[in-house]
């Protein structure tokens, strides 16, 4: 499966994947605790201050903050027409600092070492008899798959775009679907291939 993982070294790449992952979930609980505009706003800053200075591999996935720049434009859309405005803007400062969050973690950590730490954290589990070394993959897979779609999903809006002129938007979820599900039954098949099943 194509990865976002960058292997140009940015500062990020030499912090520890244990880190990069407890700074994002210790992040997470603090955009969902914050209600605030204002200091969200200030919060978002200073993340996509974080990103750009990840340098030419952030750069590189700029375009990706288009799409969460219309994500964000809709929440605040479908709030303004609820006539919850400000919730719309908090909801939508929060989306966009946890999607800066994860892209980032996603640019600077190869999937093994993610893999590792999760193994690690569910260790202790395998005293309940909790087959870990399966859930660790399956929460491997399910992170893989979802940098996986997105990849999919630009590479056919850029191929859609040199022939049409303009994205494909809805048009795109048929293909993307077809190669998504042709992407899962290859990595089920070659699973099934390293487990002799």
């Amino acid at each position: 499966m194509r990865s976002l993982y960058s292997s140009q070294s940015t500062w990020l790449h030499a912090l520890p994947a244990w880190l990069k992952l407890a700074s994002l979930s210790v992040g997470g609980t603090l955009l969902v605790l914050m209600n605030r505009p204002l200091p969200l706003a200030v919060v978002f800053g200073v993340v996509l201050l974080c990103f750009a200075s990840l340098g030419p591999p952030a750069w590189r996935r700029a375009r990706m903050l288009l799409g969460m720049a219309v994500a964000g434009a809709l929440i605040v859309g479908f709030h303004v027409a609820l006539g919850s405005t400000l919730l719309g803007v908090v909801s939508a400062l929060r989306l966009a600092s946890a999607a800066l969050l994860a892209l980032m973690l996603t640019l600077s950590t190869r999937f093994d070492d993610l893999l590792a730490v999760l193994e690690a954290v569910l260790h202790p589990l395998q005293r309940l008899g909790v087959p870990t070394e399966r859930l660790a993959l399956g929460l491997g897979l399910m992170l893989r798959f979802a940098e996986n779609f997105h990849a999919q999903w630009q590479r056919l809006d850029d191929a859609y775009r040199v022939r049409a002129g303009h994205g494909g938007g809805f048009r795109l979820l048929a293909p993307l679907t077809i190669r998504t599900l042709q992407t899962a039954e290859r990595v089920a098949d070659a699973l099934a291939a390293r487990l002799g099943r």
